[in-house]
């Protein structure tokens, strides 16, 4: 269990609601006296998956960006170049020189 002060508890909240949500607690002391404690949930009322928690978290923290969705125009409208002949037969044709 995580102690902290008013003051440090209100710097640091997201640091300390991320302690919790991983499942510690925090102890919040008021002049060196505790007057509550910060508990995880036993079930999340917004349903919000684990992954999903953690992937918000490193968004924040700018450590990830999310995709706006979909693919690149471009992406799209090129197709794949066309291979000619086997690459199996390529592969055993070159383990046969020794290459």
């Amino acid at each position: 269990m995580k102690k902290a002060r008013i003051a440090e508890l209100k710097n640091s909240l997201s640091r300390y609601l991320d302690h919790v949500r991983s499942g510690g607690s925090v102890l919040v002391l008021d002049r060196d006296q505790p007057i509550a404690q910060i508990v995880p949930l036993r079930h999340s009322a917004a349903g919000v998956s684990r992954g999903e928690d953690r992937l918000a978290r490193l968004e924040r923290r700018g450590l990830v960006r999310r995709g706006t969705g979909g693919l690149p125009e471009w992406l799209g409208k090129r197709r794949p170049p066309r291979l000619r002949g086997s690459v199996l037969r390529d592969l055993l044709d070159e383990r046969k020189r020794g290459w």
